[in-house]
């Protein structure tokens, strides 16, 4: 049976999509942040939904660089670590969090704790200020036994939205950029087994359909992440 996979972005397509997305969306500064927590941290888009203000933030307002994922909200049941150190992807985190202040989305009176955010509110809210619905999804877990997790089924069509925007269509979805987080470190020379941790797969055949990386693909890689982002 042939599966169905989101297809990867080269650093000219993540470029033009982040500058569609500023021009056009009603709320760039949210929507940057959640492409860029796929490019530069391999999220799942459920997990970008789920994960909350002290995940990233300590109390006194300085972005934790490794943020852990608990188990209770990662599609494997797996606690794994997320590393929030790119400077695209701060200087977004840093922007978004000022918008949610100016706004009142999820705000406490105080800001010299948790930057003035309510700690146990979702980083990622929606326009009016609420986390996204959750809907229960199955699936055969790795002892071939059914297991329940929780998807952001509205979330992801929102961000799949934000690729038909920038002309990103068939092929192309809000998994595109976990699977370009992947595909690019792999270019990079980076082991199977580092890219397993980083993904939060149990298993390294989990990886292999992140292996689809052509030889032009490598060689545009080997200026690193950074790449992605560089001025055309």
């Amino acid at each position: 049976m042939h599966i169905k996979r989101a297809k990867t972005l080269k650093p000219a397509q993540i470029r033009h999509l982040l500058r569609v997305t500023e021009a056009t969306s009603r709320h760039p500064e949210r929507d940057a942040l959640v492409l860029l927590l796929g490019f530069t941290c391999g999220m799942r888009i459920s997990e970008i939904a789920r994960i909350e203000v002290a995940d990233v933030l300590q109390p006194s307002g300085l972005i934790r660089e490794e943020v852990s994922l608990r188990a209770a909200i990662t599609k494997g049941c797996r606690q794994r670590c997320v590393y929030l150190s790119h400077p695209k992807a701060l200087a977004a985190l840093n922007r978004y969090i000022e918008w949610r202040w100016k706004r009142s989305k999820g705000t406490a009176m105080d800001r010299q704790k948790w930057r003035g955010l309510m700690p146990q509110t979702s980083l990622i809210l929606t326009h009016k200020g609420s986390r996204y619905e959750l809907s229960v999804k199955r699936r055969t877990n790795d002892s071939g036994e059914q297991v329940e997790y929780l998807a952001a089924d509205s979330l992801q069509s929102y961000v799949t939205g934000l690729y038909r925007a920038a002309g990103l269509g068939k092929g192309y979805s809000s998994h595109s950029g976990r699977r370009t987080f992947a595909s690019r470190l792999l270019a990079q020379g980076h082991s199977i087994e580092t890219v397993q941790i980083l993904l939060g797969h149990a298993h390294l055949d989990h990886v292999s359909p992140y292996l689809e990386v052509t030889e032009r693909e490598f060689l545009e890689a080997i200026e690193g992440l950074e790449e992605m982002f560089a001025t055309d």
